[in-house]
């Protein structure tokens, strides 16, 4: 709420970086319609994967995991979950599918946000429940001392500021005082800082983003997991939100390093998106081509483990035949046999 109501009037000028952001971003929506149009079957194989690390990321940026040979099953099939965490994850897995199939027509509004709540949650007693006691941000220290952080919104302002926060973001789409984004990045800081949810706030604060990016015409979340992205770049989200979060109660916090966060992760997802399908060729198939990407993406040696949490969906077996194929083409070379195998690729 705070932030939103910083941006009720068009504020004097943007940073430059947060100008340049846009700049690109506006760029790549320009060309989204034109990659969307590729072939369909490379759009699958990037959906599903995606779909598999957003469940798996987004969890596990709040210390959630699962048994990674269990990923595809709970996340394209409905076996009964083992435990708290298998259940978290299909939870997650299904509040994805809903945004996927009816977004045109879900409204980022207060019921949207605690059906998310409950999916996520599952049989948890509170699931779907704003939080009944106050919730802070504690930051525990190199030698163990704990000092609160952030104090988030009392739970009897609780449901006021989240009404409050919706009803600034549908204002600012229609006023226009300010762009999409900014608002949209506004709205993800005021939720997380209100924090109304005994436990889960991070992961619907994700949904409720991917909501809000499909609302506005941005769906490289279809192809490209930004959950993952932020798992990737977790210590840069912790860092800008406690530096933005600063101040909030009294709207004297500053906004824009969490705002130009977002918005470096959706440049990074849009970069990877277009990336990801000038390198997959039909010819070659297409879960080739993404084992191919993942291994061009690691910077240091790797496992055949390393691949597979970047290739949900392709099977031990694809994956060990393409890096064979890549070994005997001397892309790449194994410097440790065995079951603990390693791998680093062959640098022209």
């Amino acid at each position: 709420m705070m932030t939103l109501r910083q941006f009720e009037k068009t504020p004097e000028s943007l940073p430059m970086q947060t100008s340049w952001y846009l700049s690109d971003l506006g760029e790549s929506l320009g060309r989204q319609a034109l990659f969307t149009k590729q072939s369909p079957q490379k759009l699958k194989v990037l959906r599903d994967h995606a779909l598999a690390e957003s469940a798996v990321s987004s969890n596990r940026i709040e210390g959630v995991q699962v048994d990674q040979n269990r990923v595809a099953t709970l996340v394209f099939g409905h076996p009964k979950p083992r435990n708290r965490e298998e259940e978290e994850l299909q939870g997650y897995r299904k509040a994805l599918n809903l945004i996927h199939s009816t977004h045109i027509q879900l409204p980022v509004s207060e019921d949207t946000i605690l059906t998310f709540h409950k999916l996520i949650r599952g049989k948890i007693w509170d699931a779907g429940q704003y939080k009944d006691k106050s919730v802070d941000i504690i930051e525990i220290g190199p030698s163990g001392n704990r000092k609160v952080r952030f104090k988030s919104v009392s739970p009897d302002k609780t449901p006021v500021f989240l009404r409050k926060s919706l009803e600034r973001w549908e204002r600012g789409l229609k006023e226009r005082c300010i762009p999409s984004l900014i608002l949209l990045a506004a709205l993800n800081l005021d939720f997380l800082c209100i924090h109304p949810f005994r436990d889960g706030n991070g992961r619907v604060s994700r949904l409720l983003l991917l909501l809000a990016l499909y609302r506005l015409g941005y769906e490289v979340g279809y192809y490209i997991s930004i959950e993952r992205l932020i798992e990737e770049n977790k210590e840069r989200y912790y860092e800008t939100l406690k530096i933005s979060s600063h101040g909030w109660h009294e709207g004297k916090h500053d906004p824009w390093p969490y705002i130009n966060y977002l918005l470096f992760i959706l440049t990074q997802a849009y970069k990877e998106f277009e990336g990801r399908l000038g390198q997959i060729k039909e010819e070659r198939g297409v879960k080739t081509g993404l084992v191919e990407a993942a291994v061009s993406a690691l910077k240091a040696s790797f496992t055949l483990a390393d691949i597979e949490k970047k290739c949900h969906g392709v099977s031990r077996n694809m994956i060990q035949l393409v890096l064979a194929r890549m070994q005997n083409n001397k892309k790449i070379r194994c410097i440790r046999r065995g079951r603990s195998a390693r791998w680093e690729r062959i640098t022209q």
